[in-house]
């Protein structure tokens, strides 16, 4: 398989190859570990279950990031329930995630805001929901993606990296990047662009010497910024 390239610029994936890179994912993804909160979202089906397990996994390793959230809802499942506990029990809950009292806190005031503002329910749309202090466009986009099935553009590290070392978009920032998807990543793929990708990151296509040798997606890789491969 041969790149795109045109005189004095460098190789980059096809949409062609783009799509029969998507496909490959689709089916190795299954065989690795589920990222945490996609498997909140299979797992509960809410999208309050998925927006709370998101503030718990930044800056947190994903078994950690599980089990506090299977403790909190085994307590408290619902903005109106989780008000009801104190900050000290719920920091209890969610210990030791990363800047648990920090994240208790936000979480409070996210509850108390979706009963006063929005009728107890979790927004569905992007802007909304980053109007809630600690709420970041990777977790808003994730909200609306894996709690309400709606087309929306999570991008995290591995996305950002990945997509720009396919040569499939030339950005600098995440905040860049998902501007550059939402302009030309098929709508079909937006969903789940997210999911395959952190998968292939955690696994394959790590930051720092990533397993080339062993990749089901190689030869339509450009290996754009890579340095030491395996």
């Amino acid at each position: 398989m041969q790149f795109s390239q045109s005189k004095g610029k460098t190789l980059a994936v096809t949409d062609r190859e783009l799509h029969a890179a998507i496909r490959i994912l689709r089916r190795e993804v299954p065989k690795w570990e589920t990222p945490v909160v996609t498997l909140m979202a299979e797992t509960y089906a809410s999208p309050f279950r998925v927006l709370i397990s998101c503030i718990l996994s930044l800056r947190t390793q994903d078994a950690t990031t599980a089990k506090a959230s299977h403790r909190l809802f085994a307590v408290a499942d619902t903005p109106q329930a989780m008000v009801k506990l104190s900050a000290k029990k719920l920091e209890k809950l969610i210990y030791p995630v990363g800047f648990y009292k920090t994240k208790a806190r936000q979480i409070r005031e996210i509850c108390r805001r979706i009963i006063a503002q929005c009728s107890g329910r979790v927004p569905d749309e992007i802007d909304e929901l980053l109007k809630f202090k600690g709420v970041g466009r990777k977790t808003a986009n994730l909200v609306v993606t894996l709690g309400y099935n709606k087309p929306g553009i999570c991008v995290d590290t591995h996305v950002h990296r990945i997509s720009n070392r396919w040569g499939y978009i030339n950005t600098a920032t995440p905040e860049k990047t998902e501007i550059a998807l939402r302009a030309k990543l098929p709508k079909r793929y937006w969903i789940e662009y997210n999911n395959l990708l952190v998968n292939f990151g955690q696994h394959l296509c790590r930051p720092i010497s990533p397993l080339c040798s062993v990749c089901p997606v190689q030869k339509y890789c450009p290996q754009l910024g890579v340095g030491v491969r395996r």
